[in-house]
């Protein structure tokens, strides 16, 4: 016989010593593990954390209303009345700018007016409502950049701030 172990593998023989060996490695590995988990099984459970008693709280019925003498009824208390707030008469144009009246863009030259995001000249320009325009007054006047400025509405939901020298109150459209 030859000492080289690949000769030994090309004629079909079996290993016997790295089939031993694994299978020792094996049981050893199964043992190991099985005794760990008995002294997991075995370990004195923990210390429990006992919660407080839970606080039983009983309900009792209100007192009863006193009963007061024959001929002492109390005044029954009024019934509060909705004073609904009167809404403005748009029909009629106001006779200066006011918020929750209509005004109409004017004094352009035909040009309109920048409807814009704030009380300012520095803010963002967002239309130019043309010359004729109809706007709801929402609010105002605020000062800036020298002038007064009004919160508007205009038909397609688009809300900003206009200059008053070119605007003038209106009836509604």
């Amino acid at each position: 016989m030859s000492d080289d172990p690949n000769k030994s593998l090309e004629r079909g023989h079996t290993p016997w010593k790295w089939l031993g060996l694994g299978l020792i490695v094996t049981l050893l590995g199964c043992l190991a593990a099985y005794l760990m988990l008995l002294n997991f099984l075995n370990q004195p459970p923990r210390d429990v954390v006992l919660l407080p008693e839970a606080t039983v709280i009983i309900l009792t019925a209100p007192a009863s209303p006193t009963l007061l003498p024959t001929g002492q009824a109390q005044p029954p208390t009024p019934i509060p009345t909705f004073t609904p707030i009167p809404t403005p008469d748009t029909a009629v144009a106001p006779s200066e700018l006011t918020a929750g009246y209509y005004a109409v863009v004017a004094n352009t030259d035909g040009l309109g007016v920048t409807v814009r995001g704030g009380p300012s000249t520095q803010n963002v320009a967002m239309i130019v409502a043309e010359e004729g325009t109809y706007l709801v007054i929402l609010d105002g006047p605020l000062e800036g950049d020298g002038f007064n400025w009004w919160q508007v509405q205009l038909d397609d939901e688009i809300q900003g701030w206009v200059v008053e020298n070119y605007l003038e109150p209106a009836a509604a459209p």
